[in-house]
């Protein structure tokens, strides 16, 4: 039987750049403000032995694509625990809303919401913290989809405190043009010596995104757009971009904004939730909290 599971987006509505590794990944602060907006993939359990997408996202080979890696990782992993029998098989397919290097979370959204609906459906029962160790060797923003949880995030990303927001709405925008997360965090303009600050301050005092001068550096498009949104409201990056979003307090004023986008861009209006919409459907939430 063919299952549907939602995969939000998520922007980040702070990013600051603490330090650079000697692994090469970067110590990090942002807060994840998870939507109400994203894709949708449709997932089936069978004996088949093999994992298969259906339909291919464009400039994506299938073995290097989030979905089939997690679902691949998860299979193996329960094998080699003696959780899962050697036939057990899934068929794969999304129906794509996040655009593709946008900064939304998408790709890590959707080897998220895999992990989550085959850990279900094999009936492995894997801890949310072994489904979010695992997706961390997926990508750093993957954990915070398992949890499923607006959250503060440090370290690379995997170290969440879950943190309740005000629901606002967001007009997000997509200039139609693509980010490589890589070149922006290896530009050597990029800032990576942002102090480090307690929570408390950073939701009282002024944050920002370090990424955004890079990104609007390495594409005019970028520049343009929050030069547009910023006659309406205030632009912040979400991620390394390319997608800018603007928070409005109600749906009523997003909208009116929306309806004045440039047609050479394509917008939307999400709401921010607190809870993923991947754990509003009939599957067991998990219990055990974030560390």
């Amino acid at each position: 039987m063919i299952t549907k599971w939602p995969s939000p987006g998520k922007l980040n509505l702070f990013l600051h750049i603490i330090s650079r590794r000697a692994d090469g990944y970067h110590n990090l602060q942002t807060l994840f403000q998870l939507l109400d907006y994203g894709d949708t993939l449709f997932v089936e359990s069978n004996r088949s032995g093999e994992i298969i997408l259906l339909e291919s996202l464009p400039g994506v080979l299938d073995d290097k694509n989030l979905i089939v890696r997690a679902a691949k990782l998860l299979r193996d992993k329960a094998k080699l625990c003696g959780e899962l029998p050697d036939l057990a098989g899934a068929t794969l397919k999304i129906e794509k809303k996040l655009p593709i290097g946008g900064g939304l979370g998408g790709g890590s959204s959707n080897a998220a919401t895999v992990l989550v609906a085959l850990n279900y459906l094999w009936n492995i029962n894997f801890s949310v913290e072994q489904l979010a160790d695992l997706g961390l060797q997926l990508s750093a923003d993957v954990p915070v989809f398992i949890y499923g949880l607006s959250s503060f995030s440090e370290g690379i990303g995997e170290l969440l405190t879950p943190i309740v927001l005000s629901n606002k709405w967001y007009l997000v925008i997509y200039p139609n043009v693509s980010i490589n997360t890589f070149q922006i965090f290896n530009d050597p303009c990029l800032t990576r010596n942002t102090p480090y600050r307690q929570l408390r301050d950073l939701l009282l005092g002024e944050s920002h995104n370090d990424c955004e001068t890079v990104a609007r550096n390495h594409c005019n498009e970028i520049e343009q757009l929050m030069a547009w949104v910023r006659l309406h409201a205030r632009p912040h990056l979400t991620g390394t971009g390319s997608c800018v979003f603007a928070e409005f307090s109600t749906k009523l004023l997003a909208h009116q904004t929306l309806s004045l986008v440039p047609k050479r861009w394509v917008g939307f209006i999400a709401r921010g939730v607190n809870l993923s919409p991947l754990y509003n459907i009939n599957v067991p939430r998990f219990e055990k909290k974030v560390k």
